[in-house]
């Protein structure tokens, strides 16, 4: 919305939220997320021709156009539970619009959403319509965090999906006149509602998919002696394949890849192809496969146990350049070396102390409801210590994980570090930040994803029996 505000001045663009904190957090001088260059772009248009509010259901009434960016989780109970997507949030909204509006409405899907969302959500607008208008449009979002404001100013295409019907099309083009103040025309895309819905959950499933695939390699390329960053770069250079989304690492993270794909298996089970379904699933299963390899790796490096040791964990965050947490990998990596009683000492250099301790105490698929409904359980903090800086992490550490590729881990005095931990001093290096030769030379027992082991990580099993 700040995007649209920035490049239209002419359109009043206005961000409603039931929470009034987060609201309250926007018009304020500290933004309630990090984002590079959002900062700028709100500031320079708040006030002007963006604002915030929590009066929902006023500026729903007077809008031409409404975008709905509701959370969309994945179910935990009843049918489909695990994976179908719990459109609760969706369905409410959906009333509220149907109840306040007094004028003819385009209705904007912006939330990732089960293919045929559209089509429920039409009904409830029908059925409720007072002699009122809606059209449906499926405008789903492909920026990718830590660098989503260039990303929204040079997308790679605008999707909208809509009826194919006259009133259907004039509602596209209406869409389609906003993102042509600043996007070219032919990257513009218009296509029906469930293609629309669709190419984003495939999107997402395909990207997910390449990095589950390079992370399967690298347990080949551990078990050969074969470096998996000189493989997926000669894989890489294949025009047909390209380099990007080929980083072996601890398993991706993220709102949207794991969810996306168990929305999708679920889908295809409901149309009968379990064949498709299965496919995907394996997917998320190499990423879970992944982090409890890591893990693995960890324990029985030191001695097969980390019972009261203190293990430094280096990036909380699920990629570099956000301070978002949802899903990422370093929270099943706590969890399996608390399970084994490790003292951890955490440091993120953009997420809170309070966001590490309830990400840790949440129950899964938790995270994406409200905050005043997400249940705690208090028993892990007491293993758990958040501190601001990488060297206190690390201090009298029997083992270092590097779980975020922060730029500034690349930089770290490496020798100071070492000389302040326990020996022998372990890194382990989820995000392959770090050059494992120098690393070697100061002293370090070192594992990288995908790269020759340490003679020390050599000769233990890399994967116990199950």
């Amino acid at each position: 919305m700040a995007m649209i505000a920035f490049k239209c001045p002419k359109i009043e663009v206005v961000v409603v939220d039931i929470a009034v904190a987060r609201i309250n957090a926007w018009n304020s001088d500290r933004l309630p997320i990090f984002e590079p260059g959002l900062d700028e772009v709100v500031k320079a248009c708040r006030g002007r021709n963006l604002f915030f509010s929590a009066d929902v259901e006023k500026h729903v009434a007077e809008a031409d156009i409404v975008f709905v960016s509701v959370n969309t989780p994945t179910k935990t109970r009843g049918l489909g539970a695990g994976k179908a997507a719990d459109l609760t949030y969706w369905e409410s909204a959906a009333r509220m619009i149907a109840d306040v509006s007094k004028s003819d409405k385009i209705v904007v899907e912006k939330s990732t959403v089960p293919v045929k969302t559209a089509e429920a959500i039409e009904k409830i607008l029908t059925h409720n319509n007072k002699g009122i208008n809606f059209q449906i449009l499926s405008n789903p979002e492909f920026l990718a965090e830590g660098t989503a404001m260039e990303d929204l100013a040079k997308p790679d295409r605008v999707l909208i999906g809509g009826r194919e019907t006259p009133e259907g099309r004039k509602a596209v083009e209406t869409l389609k006149a906003v993102y042509a103040h600043w996007v070219p025309e032919d990257q513009i895309i218009t296509m029906n509602l469930w293609s629309a819905e669709l190419s984003k959950l495939a999107a997402n499933a395909i990207l997910a998919q390449r990095i589950s695939s390079v992370n399967a390699m690298s347990a080949l390329c551990e078990a050969t002696g074969a470096d998996v960053a000189e493989v997926a770069y000669a894989v890489g250079k294949d025009s047909r394949i390209g380099p990007k989304f080929l980083n072996a690492s601890v398993g991706f993270g993220g709102s949207c890849f794991q969810k996306d794909i168990l929305n999708l298996v679920y889908i295809c089970e409901c149309n009968g192809l379990t064949e498709v379904a299965n496919y995907w699933k394996q997917v998320v299963q190499i990423n879970d496969y992944q982090k409890s390899r890591f893990v693995k790796r960890v324990v029985s490096s030191m001695f097969n146990t980390v019972s009261g040791k203190k293990i430094a964990i280096l990036g909380f965050a699920f990629k570099k350049d956000t301070g978002d947490t949802r899903e990422t990998a370093a929270i099943d990596v706590c969890h399996g070396l608390l399970g084994d009683k490790a003292q951890l000492s955490v440091y993120d250099p953009q997420v809170t102390a309070d966001q590490i301790m309830r990400d840790l105490a949440m129950n899964k698929f938790d995270w994406d409801h409200p905050q005043h409904l997400q249940p705690m359980s208090p028993t892990t903090t007491k293993q758990v210590d958040v501190v601001w800086d990488a060297y206190e992490a690390t201090k009298n550490a029997h083992g270092v994980c590097i779980l975020t590729e922060w730029d500034e881990f690349k930089k770290l005095d490496y020798k100071r570090i070492y000389d302040g931990m326990q020996k022998p001093a372990f890194i382990f290096d989820g995000r392959n930040v770090i050059n494992v030769e120098e690393l070697r030379k100061i002293g370090f027992i070192v594992y990288s994803v995908g790269k020759p082991l340490d003679p020390w990580v050599k000769d233990l099993p890399a994967a116990p029996p199950s």
